[in-house]
């Protein structure tokens, strides 16, 4: 970059953003130097800026770029599942089941949406499939027929606010989905459209194992970033 106009620096920085994003939260020792020393070269270019100022400018700009990288980065679902010390063979099979179908549905989740959610994850035997509310917390049962990757992103979409947001039932009422309905008909053709009922939506919804697909997956993630974006 050579003789930046006055008010470049700001621009030129903030599209070095995108450019150095990974999905790893932290932000990483060559990530600062290269702010660090591109700020500082940008500013140097401007003959009415003294050495001090080139200082000065160049560490707020990198603190602030920097900053608004970390939280772009951070805006994740962030999950555990909590484990008996001495868990039973039941446990055990139960945890590896779990872990592995919510390790899959979260990673489809930050590929295809930037929801943020903290959501506690529990073996509970008592449920009969699988539960989870807008608190974040979500059980499984002891069916492994549920213990899958579909399960799991069904039940992450209620910790978003599907079927559990006042917004949720007032814009399914009203068909009222200004970002999800014309998303849905990019899927389905001009007809289509989003039906609700006893705290789920449809299509997409993956509300049964038959509805699984690759393809229903990352729809699935789309319409509920969407139905995010319209207030849900």
């Amino acid at each position: 970059m050579q003789n930046p106009e006055p008010g470049m620096c700001l621009q030129y920085f903030s599209s070095l953003i995108g450019g150095q994003r990974t999905d790893s939260d932290q932000v990483n020792p060559p990530i600062i130097n290269t702010f660090y020393g591109r700020a500082s070269n940008c500013f140097k270019h401007h003959r009415f800026f003294s050495e001090q100022a080139v200082a000065s400018y160049t560490m707020q700009f990198s603190i602030l770029l920097l900053a608004a990288y970390a939280c772009g980065a951070s805006a994740r679902l962030n999950w555990s599942l909590a484990k008996a010390s001495n868990p039973t063979a039941d446990q055990a099979d139960a945890y590896a089941r779990i872990e592995a179908a919510m390790t899959k549905a979260v990673a489809r989740y930050h590929k295809n949406s930037n929801a943020n959610k903290t959501i506690r994850v529990a073996y509970a035997p008592g449920v009969p499939t699988a539960e989870a509310n807008y608190n974040g917390d979500l059980r499984f049962g002891s069916n492994r027929a549920y213990m899958t990757e579909r399960t799991a992103m069904h039940e992450i979409s209620h910790t978003l606010g599907v079927g559990q947001t006042a917004a949720f039932n007032t814009k399914c009422a009203a068909g009222d989905w200004r970002t999800a309905l014309p998303l849905v008909r990019s899927f389905d053709g001009a007809n289509a459209k989003i039906s609700c009922g006893g705290g789920h939506f449809w299509p997409y919804g993956l509300n049964y194992e038959t509805e699984w697909s690759e393809t229903n997956g990352d729809r699935h993630v789309k319409m509920v970033q969407a139905m995010l974006n319209d207030g849900m």
